[in-house]
């Protein structure tokens, strides 16, 4: 799959006249916790030449390339990206720290060295609350529910939970997030995890009270957190000097 992508990223730069400087996973696999279907969510950052980027007329700052049942590839324009790592942005965020690399370059090494000085906790937090607050909402209050989405709530929970404590960006892999689970949930996180690996991306199986306890009780606490946080200020300094450093570069 990984030489398909990279043909894949290939075609994107000859036709879209662009250069990729980083490809990641970002979804279910980057996370630790794919189903036997789990597509691939492959998100890209691309730098359009001068010539592109001093045209007078707008184009968009995304490229949408495949979505299919296997494939989900989309990327953001260099400056977009930037823009967002500057607004504290968890999504650039947890491209840049995605155990599952497709494409690397030196500007994506050098990116990943600049984005610590754009981490916001009370953004992170809040970002990481909504998430888990919109999956609770709306996928896990049935007697019967997505196996999937109990993932998709608890790990952006458990990321809340290390940004609270570390005031740092938090790890992709789930496994790691779990250093920051109570223990006596434990078992039955390690019982979802063996059904989530076996089980299609639609499976269904009954709520767990234990779980949903916890869930609402640390929806309560991350909010109240984000809520003390203060705002952090940057400038563009170093962001613009790589931007330019980059437009500038030969291809």
């Amino acid at each position: 799959m990984k030489e398909l992508i990279a043909q894949k990223l290939n075609e994107i730069e000859q036709k879209e006249n662009v250069r990729i400087i980083m490809a990641v996973e970002s979804g279910s696999r980057a996370w630790g916790f794919a189903s036997p279907d789990s597509d691939y969510d492959v998100r890209f950052v691309y730098a359009r030449t001068i010539k592109d980027t001093l045209r007078l007329e707008k184009y968009r700052d995304v490229i949408e390339w495949q979505l299919d049942d296997v494939l989900d590839i989309n990327g953001w324009d260099l400056q977009k990206a930037l823009r967002l790592m500057h607004d504290s942005n968890p999504s650039i965020f947890e491209w840049c720290s995605s155990p599952i690399i497709y494409r690397n370059s030196k500007a994506f090494e050098e990116l990943k060295q600049l984005k610590d000085e754009f981490f916001s906790p009370k953004k992170s937090l809040y970002h990481y609350w909504h998430m888990a607050n919109s999956n609770y909402q709306t996928y896990l209050q049935g007697e019967e529910v997505r196996i999937k989405k109990y993932f998709c709530v608890l790990r952006p929970l458990l990321a809340a939970r290390w940004v609270v404590d570390a005031k740092t960006q938090p790890p992709m892999l789930f496994s790691e997030l779990l250093a920051k689970l109570p223990t006596e949930l434990e078992q039955s996180v390690n019982n979802l995890l063996e059904m989530k690996q076996i089980m299609p991306e639609m499976g269904l199986a009954p709520k767990i009270g234990i779980l949903d306890d916890f869930i609402e009780e640390e929806l309560n606490l991350i909010k109240a957190k984000a809520e003390e946080e203060q705002e952090k200020k940057v400038d563009w300094t170093s962001l613009n000097k790589f931007y330019h450093n980059q437009i500038l570069c030969d291809k």
